[in-house]
């Protein structure tokens, strides 16, 4: 262990630790929220899709409210900021990123992928996405408008893609198996 990480738990220990003492948190609270996030995987976000593919009430709810939406499958969002949801139609793609920093639903995505925090990726989404959208092997028709959405510190978002036409009568286990992180973020779409 290098002296530096020696002197970085300590921080962080005497942080906890007053954090503790002015009520603000407990020790407890922390580790709660850290294996929260550390469970949370794009597995979160594919059960979210299947569930919005195959039951119209809890589509409208995802689209109205993306939080109260993941809560209701249980997936915890107790300090998270607010969940917004795109959802992809037959004219329109959303591309999400944060090109600030690297603001991601980790509640429901978990940890975000290496690119996703690159400059080269948040500039190209913003100045190029089509061409982004390319080198994940994703190309549009013309006639598909793409709205590049901006993740934030107080909102993140994430994607309802399209439904494989070819999936109708899956079960939502077998339907969130096809869904991937990149089709929630938006630089690719579900394929079979």
């Amino acid at each position: 262990m290098t002296m530096s990480a020696t002197a970085d738990e300590k921080l962080l220990r005497a942080l906890t630790a007053l954090l503790g003492q002015k009520g603000i948190v407990t020790p407890d609270e922390i580790a709660e929220r850290v294996a929260l996030t550390d469970a949370a995987s794009p597995g979160q976000g594919a059960r979210m899709v299947a569930r919005a593919w195959v039951d119209p009430a809890y589509r409208a709810l995802m689209l109205a409210d993306g939080t109260r939406a993941a809560e209701t499958l249980g997936i915890p969002m107790r300090g998270a900021p607010p969940l917004g949801v795109l959802e992809n139609t037959a004219g329109l793609h959303h591309l999400v990123v944060c090109t600030l920093c690297s603001c991601y639903p980790r509640a429901v995505l978990g940890y975000p992928p290496f690119w996703f925090k690159s400059a080269a990726y948040r500039a190209r989404a913003v100045r190029d996405p089509r061409g982004l959208l390319a080198e994940f092997g994703t190309v549009l028709p013309d006639h598909v408008r793409v709205r590049v959405v901006d993740s934030t510190a107080d909102y993140r978002w994430m994607v309802l893609p399209l439904r494989p036409p070819e999936t109708a009568g899956w079960d939502e286990a077998r339907l969130a198996g096809l869904v991937r992180e990149g089709d929630m973020i938006g630089v690719t779409q579900v394929a079979c």
